[in-house]
């Protein structure tokens, strides 16, 4: 599969990459953001997927997290893909959390959805294998972890594929999406009234069932508006408690939902994954 490169910028001795490419798994086109730190002209490096959230791109991350001069030093190579398929045919809808941009990373059952809206194979097969082969990615050390929606794709994806992923964490995560609107709308639409789809995607019922074979560092702000009505971070904590996962959960006081909360906490979850990753 052939990558076209977008851009290209020297950052802290590596590049700052984007490119787009033809995806079967989404039949669109499909761009996503790769950070080349200077070590891996030499060599394969350690990874991270970053996942975006609701209303973003690959470019959030890229231009606000502030992960590149820690990538640079721990010599990381970051990959941030975009949030969902898009273009005139691709179905969308005017609530920000459904359709282009609000893709939950799962695989849709449901028309009009099912035809594009299949980011879980995007993300965990297709993605990974194509950056495996075209970049200098290290086999067996990659991680995952993503912001609000994202955070809820890197549970998830991360618990439903261990054989992908070596280390996890998130930012103010969606953790268990079939309790809130956020959820509920996108789950209704993507898999129709199947509540096993629902539970198969909602890291709070995925704990129980398929837990995480290591630990995982999550942040949450306490000042976050979304806490309470969408995020429902002590949900998850106490899902941890009762299947015995490993899980330092963070209440970070006076930080709100923002990338200004990410870019705070983004090196120490960078030197969290680069242990674990070896």
């Amino acid at each position: 599969m052939s990558l076209s490169m977008i851009s290209a910028n020297r950052c802290f001795s590596g590049t700052q990459y984007v490119y787009r490419h033809a995806s079967a798994a989404t039949q669109t086109d499909m761009t996503f953001a790769a950070y080349l730190p200077e070590q891996a002209e030499h060599g394969p490096c350690p990874t991270l997927f970053f996942l975006s959230g609701l209303t973003c791109s690959e470019e959030n991350a890229t231009v606000k997290a502030g992960y590149q001069r820690v990538a640079a030093e721990l010599g990381m190579i970051v990959i941030a893909p975009d949030t969902s398929p898009r273009g005139e045919t691709v179905p969308n809808d005017e609530r920000y959390f459904l359709g282009q941009a609000a893709s939950f990373y799962l695989d849709a059952t449901q028309a009009p959805w099912s035809q594009h809206y299949q980011m879980e194979r995007y993300i965990v097969q297709e993605l990974y294998d194509l950056v495996l082969d075209a970049l200098p990615v290290e086999a067996g050390k990659i991680g995952i972890t993503g912001h609000s929606m994202g955070g809820h794709g890197a549970l998830t994806l991360a618990m439903r594929n261990p054989d992908r992923f070596a280390s996890l964490s998130a930012f103010a995560p969606v953790v268990a999406p079939s309790q809130v609107e956020w959820g509920q709308v996108a789950f209704s639409a993507y898999f129709g009234q199947d509540q096993a789809a629902w539970a198969a995607h909602d890291a709070c019922a995925l704990v129980g069932s398929h837990g995480w074979k290591g630990d995982m560092l999550i942040d949450q702000g306490d000042g976050d508006a979304f806490l309470e009505t969408n995020l429902r971070t002590p949900l998850f904590e106490a899902a941890c408690q009762q299947a015995d996962q490993s899980a330092l959960i963070r209440y970070q006081p006076g930080y709100d939902h923002s990338y200004y909360f990410v870019a705070s906490f983004m090196e120490e979850h960078m030197r969290f994954h680069a242990e674990r990753l070896g």
